[in-house]
């Protein structure tokens, strides 16, 4: 069985934004994201190629950098939930329901 993808990148941001917030270590916040990255972007390279791995992974990064602004404006859980979700959706569709 392929290893799902949607419920890491779904947990490496929002555990990431949680672990920044209750150790106030932004670093050991990025680890936790970084982690979540590189184990994601390797299943997707293996089950769907180089294209959409890149294209997953800017969601990915993008949805992280878009948090930032977005939780000015409707605060900083609803914006990490909602770009999890965001990047938890696309890492399904375009990899995870694949396998």
């Amino acid at each position: 069985m392929a290893l799902r993808t949607a419920p890491i990148v779904a947990g490496s941001l929002i555990g990431g934004y949680l672990v920044a917030r209750e150790t106030k270590q932004r670093p050991l916040g990025g680890a936790v994201l970084a982690l979540g990255g590189i184990v994601s972007g390797r299943q997707w390279m293996k089950t769907s190629g180089p294209a959409a791995t890149a294209a997953l992974s800017a969601v990915y990064l993008g949805g992280f950098g878009a948090s930032h602004p977005l939780a000015k404006k409707i605060g900083a859980w609803p914006a990490v939930f909602s770009v999890a979700a965001l990047s938890a959706v696309a890492s399904w569709f375009v990899s995870d329901r694949k396998g």
